[in-house]
């Protein structure tokens, strides 16, 4: 908890651009855990928080950014046809390293690669005045597809509990059950059930906040009993939430759920996982280090080549910054590779080059896109 409150200090210390808050965590977590200064480990309480509940409130709060509205139509179309692109780069580019001995998880190594870090870019083009442009609302259909397509694509490949068609059956049932609960969300509200959701709102019951948290924990087991991956049951809460609380309305819950959710549980999962952070095998072997810059050029490559489709919605001097911000990851490279090291389905060096590539991007990406465009901006002005 020093440490959550430590990192935001530290992300307002003027040094010409601002430090991500989410790398800041995982690099004090880093510090304190046992690589380096041995003062906690990510075991017991601690790492339950971390693993279980910070992972969930990772993915809920995602599925809740995923405001379809905003980003339909072309938006959506180009950046679902962009994530297939990037996903087969991914392969390609996975299977090549495999074959040259460099990785030995290439399918999940591709996952890692087609993500981008949706709400590590909603503050950034919040800040700059992009957000309710047409080159936001691209920005933002890219961040959506590039979280959400994960998400799935990790739940599905990565889970042989059952037979197939049982594992398909299982889908469909979840999918079903988080239809009927969308639907149910946006059809049916009864004025007696608003009236007490908006009494109790600002009481010491907090109804609707405890509602939201029983959401994530049925969908969740649900999620897991069903031989799924459990974070998709969560990502699914996330976006019946965000569906529930749409417009002005649903503020007051979503302020108190981001509370709850970047404010408490996230930090967890980024401090932890910074603690579980192999930076020992990452400095002590050559092919780690080595896989850093490779995947931070790789990422770049798979998330950006697909930029070549917005030539005629976005103008030539946007396309950079926009591959830039695309390329932009590290929450969900973070979640895939906890994942990956936990089921031992990857290797922790290739874990720790992943992670360190992708903290870089977060680092690098932004501050370079915000930079062209400012350039941009002062030509045309």
């Amino acid at each position: 908890m020093s440490i959550a409150v430590l990192a935001p200090l530290l992300a307002e210390i003027p040094i010409g651009f601002r430090l991500p808050v989410v790398v800041l965590e995982m690099v004090l977590g880093i510090i304190v855990g046992p690589q380096v200064l041995g003062l906690a480990r990510p075991d017991g309480l601690l790492g339950w928080f971390g693993g279980t509940l910070g992972l969930a409130a990772l993915f809920f709060m995602a599925g809740m950014e995923l405001d379809l509205e905003r980003v339909r139509g072309r938006p959506i179309l180009l950046a679902a046809l962009g994530w297939v692109i990037s996903i087969a780069l991914g392969v390609c580019a996975a299977a090549l390293l495999n074959i040259l001995y460099f990785i030995h998880a290439p399918v999940m190594v591709a996952v890692a690669l087609s993500t981008t870090a949706m709400g590590t870019l909603l503050p950034i083009l919040r800040d700059s005045g992009d957000l309710e442009t047409q080159f936001g609302r691209f920005v933002l259909a890219v961040g959506a597809v590039g979280e959400f397509g994960p998400v799935v694509a990790v739940s599905l490949l990565f889970t042989s509990e059952y037979s197939e068609w049982l594992q398909i059956g299982f889908i469909l049932a979840l999918v079903a059950i988080t239809f009927l609960l969308a639907l149910a969300a946006l059809r049916l509200r009864p004025p007696k059930v608003l009236e007490l959701f908006s009494r109790t709102l600002h009481s010491s019951a907090q109804l609707p906040v405890r509602v939201s948290i029983l959401l994530i924990a049925v969908l969740f087991v649900l999620s897991e009993t069903f031989g799924l991956d459990a974070v998709l049951g969560a990502f699914a809460a996330g976006m019946i939430m965000g569906l529930a609380t749409r417009g002005e309305g649903g503020k007051p819950l979503r302020q108190k759920i981001d509370a709850v959710g970047f404010g408490f549980l996230m930090p967890f999962f980024f401090v932890t996982s910074g603690m579980k952070f192999d930076l020992g095998g990452l400095l002590e072997s050559t092919k780690s280090l080595l896989l850093v810059p490779l995947f931070l050029i790789l990422f770049l490559i798979v998330r950006g080549v697909p930029v070549f489709l917005y030539r005629s919605d976005i103008t030539k001097r946007d396309l950079l910054p926009f591959a830039l911000y695309s390329a932009t990851a590290l929450p969900m490279v973070v979640a895939i590779t906890d994942i990956g090291v936990r089921t031992g389905r990857m290797q922790t060096d290739i874990a720790a080059g992943l992670v360190g590539a992708a903290m870089l991007s977060v680092l690098l990406f932004p501050a370079i896109a915000g930079a062209l465009s400012s350039k941009r901006e002062r030509n045309v002005s």
